[in-house]
């Protein structure tokens, strides 16, 4: 399988060796990999081929992936290895591998167990929030709300929102939109600010009166630029003039209208995450 670049990053020059890494787990591989690519984040001038390998349920396709993982270490490089199984045979069958292994479950699971003096029920459905159905089904709807209101596409219910994403077009809104919808159950939807919308100095009609659930999204001009150039090379819509008309106008429409906002240029989905929540009260639900 392909690698899959999950922190939104500059591609590294050609030449530049990049250190494999896996995210495996025994449910999505989802929380393998949010916390993986947290500790990641601190080595800026590395370059990494991201995988993903979830649910490994037995002890045969544990071994399975350990000769895979292994087939990815060279003389020069070891590859990294972030887990979150938590079935203690299959955890010991992948750390038989000659790759580096971070558990991020089980040690820490241990010292827990220590410390509350209770053993743990290694549940791996509670693990990924099966096992609290209720929890589980309002994430479902969270991530079914963010998809019809992504980008504009529809403004039924938008009052039922607990959060509205507002930017110019390629600004992070769509990852940011379903990252909280995924992991903290956010029902968010998002609209795109596009020339027309800065006219007048009005929120956009169908938001118009919902800017206490507004959250606005700034980036630079040169980022936005290169970001749209690789959508559509060579056009208007990808200059440097057009970003910054159209960041100069974002960022005066979100200060009329008291709207919080951030600068996603050099953030990660997780830390715009944990921001946003922070400005505008939110938990998880």
């Amino acid at each position: 399988m392909t690698a899959r670049g999950v922190d939104g990053s500059t591609s590294p020059d050609a030449t530049t060796v990049r250190i494999p890494v896996f995210f495996v787990a025994g449910g999505t591989g989802i929380s393998a990999e949010t916390l993986g690519n947290l500790m990641l984040q601190q080595f800026p001038g590395l370059a990494f081929a991201r995988r993903r390998i979830p649910f490994i349920q037995t002890v045969e396709q544990a071994r399975a992936v350990v000769a895979e993982l292994d087939s990815a270490r060279t003389d020069t490089v070891v590859p990294l290895v972030f887990s979150t199984v938590s079935d203690e045979a299959i955890r010991t069958a992948l750390q038989q591998t000659r790759c580096a292994f971070i558990d991020l479950f089980g040690s820490h699971l241990d010292t827990v167990e220590r410390v509350l003096h209770v053993n743990a029920t290694r549940d791996v459905g509670a693990l990924h929030g099966v096992g609290d159905t209720r929890r589980y089904d309002a994430r479902m709807k969270a991530i079914e709300y963010a998809m019809e209101h992504d980008d504009g596409a529809s403004v039924r219910n938008l009052a039922g929102a607990d959060l509205i994403l507002v930017a110019p077009s390629r600004c992070g809104k769509t990852p940011t939109s379903m990252y909280l919808a995924l992991q903290h159950g956010l029902r968010v939807a998002n609209y795109p600010l596009v020339e027309e919308d800065f006219e007048d100095g009005e929120l956009p009609r169908p938001i118009r009166g919902l800017a206490d659930r507004c959250f606005g999204l700034l980036s630079t001009a040169a980022r936005l630029s290169q970001v749209r150039g690789e959508r559509r090379p060579g056009s208007s819509y990808a200059s440097l003039g057009q970003c910054s008309f159209e960041l100069r106008r974002a960022e005066a429409l979100y200060r009329s209208h008291r709207i919080p906002s951030l600068n996603s240029a050099t953030m990660s989905v997780e830390e715009m995450a944990a921001y946003i929540m922070q400005r505008r009260g939110l938990g998880d639900s």
